[in-house]
């Protein structure tokens, strides 16, 4: 039995969201991102292995430090998952705004 997390029991998590997108833009140490959080280290180190084994966070050793950054790979689940809702979110907006651009021409 496979008992990995998938990738939306990481990002159902403020704070595991948060760390996604600080390090989105750089690789990041434990340290640096907890210093970003008013909870524990150990809070931070718990979330960010469950980032990692949702393989939505890679570590990398870099001398006696290690730094997190993204697996923008694993991202593609999160976004496959949510096109089609986007699109049909898209389709009725749009049809919306045909009606409203409808009922100003008749105004």
């Amino acid at each position: 039995m496979n008992l990995r997390r998938d990738v939306f029991q990481a990002i159902a998590d403020p704070t595991r969201r948060a760390i996604l997108l600080l390090v989105a833009s750089q690789s990041m140490t434990a340290g640096a991102i907890a210093a970003n959080f008013n909870t524990a280290r150990p809070t931070v180190s718990k979330h960010l292995q469950i980032l990692i084994e949702c393989e939505l966070l890679e570590p990398e050793q870099n001398g006696r430090e290690i730094y997190y950054h993204l697996n923008p790979k694993n991202l593609m689940e999160i976004a496959n998952f949510i096109e089609p809702f986007r699109k049909l979110w898209d389709d009725r907006f749009n049809k919306l705004e045909t009606i409203m651009k409808n009922y100003k021409s008749k105004a």
